[in-house]
């Protein structure tokens, strides 16, 4: 027992983030030296990589689709406290910043890790199975929330710019909210074989079955350290963000690529579980989480950012441009095609994944 708990308070994923929370103490409100930037920058990597870490062992307790959930939750929760501390930072700046982020977590899970997690899976196995049931409806989810929170906001007239009024803004959130916790209702309760793994043949299987799960001891440790972790993310990269938007007008990119710098960020470590998780031809706990995640990011994002935008300055610009506005029909008619058939080659893998280039080219060249 003793060297049980000497082993865990070693592992680099308990001792990551209480350093991490160590130099977000140390470097809390100054100006840091590009040297301490780095360091920070790398405490910051770590931090994110052991929050997915320990919430992988709290989804992997819980089990699937469960597990899915606890990690998309988790990432959002990231991605929306990192928006609103930058809007609170520079109001004057970040506007759209709610946008460019969202935007770019959708065009990222829904092109970028869908379309690795088809490839990978493809590759071992020629073809990805997954089940269209699940994965449709999740799909039809996320373009919904999509256009009510990002292409409305461009057609209204109520007021200027591609902005809601207060009303709109409200109901926006609302209804982004009921169809987040309407999907997690059918994807937790009556429908949740639809988003169990299946095999080649078609048959659902219980992504645990291989694996013995933790126990509720090790489960709540990694919970706690979760949180730990997710504070020191957040944190920290309030510390580093002037750091982003300074190298990102450095590099002559516009503004609005600070938000894709977010999500990628935030991302990483979902990008890695469900790249594992296709590596271990679990394709459709990779679709779970791309498609999780991007129905996490708009349908949380958006009310929380509703509610803080009752005491931050300035106008709320949500809906896209027509460059975004392309891409984003692309993948949502691309995505049906995909999803439909329940089955994938390399070909669906590498055009949703050309679609992610496409987004990133025009993101840093408009």
């Amino acid at each position: 027992m003793a060297a049980l708990l000497r082993s865990r308070l070693t592992d680099w994923t308990v001792v990551v983030p209480l350093l991490a929370v160590l130099v977000l103490l140390g470097s809390w409100g100054r100006e840091l030296p590009g040297a301490l930037v780095v360091v920070v920058a790398v405490f910051l990597a770590g931090a994110v990589l052991a929050a997915v870490h320990q919430a992988e062992v709290v989804a992997h307790r819980v089990g699937e689709p469960y597990g899915s959930l606890v990690l998309a939750v988790a990432v959002t929760v990231i991605e929306v406290a990192l928006i609103v501390t930058l809007m609170i930072s520079g109001p004057e700046k970040t506007q759209s910043l709610a946008r460019d982020t969202v935007f770019a977590a959708v065009m990222i899970t829904c092109n970028g890790i869908l379309g690795l997690s088809l490839l990978l899976t493809a590759l071992r196995r020629r073809v990805a199975v997954f089940n269209p049931e699940g994965t449709g409806g999740a799909l039809a989810t996320v373009v919904t929330l999509a256009t009510l929170s990002l292409v409305i906001p461009s057609f209204t007239t109520s007021r200027p710019g591609p902005q809601f009024s207060p009303a709109q803004l409200a109901f926006a959130a609302f209804a982004s909210l009921a169809l987040y916790g309407l999907f997690v209702l059918v994807q937790t309760g009556r429908h949740r074989d639809y988003f169990l793994p299946m095999t080649s043949d078609g048959r659902v299987i219980d992504a645990e079955e291989h694996a013995f799960p933790p126990s509720n001891r090790t489960a709540l440790t990694s919970l706690g350290l979760l949180m730990v972790a997710l504070v020191a993310v957040v944190g920290l990269a309030k510390t580093v963000s002037p750091a982003i938007e300074a190298g990102v007008e450095a590099a002559n990119l516009p503004p609005s690529f600070v938000g894709v710098v977010i999500a990628l960020l935030v991302l990483l470590p979902e990008t890695l579980a469900a790249a594992r998780a296709a590596r271990r031809d679990r394709v459709q706990i990779s679709l779970n989480l791309a498609l999780g995640s991007a129905m996490a990011s708009i349908g949380l994002t958006i009310p929380a950012i509703a509610l803080a935008s009752i005491w931050l300055d300035g106008p709320l610009l949500l809906g896209l441009g027509g460059t975004q506005l392309a891409l984003l029909a692309l993948t949502a008619v691309t995505g049906v095609l995909t999803v439909v058939p329940g089955r994938a080659t390399l070909l669906q893998g590498g055009v949703h994944l050309v679609l992610l280039a496409a987004f990133v080219f025009l993101a840093a060249s408009p």
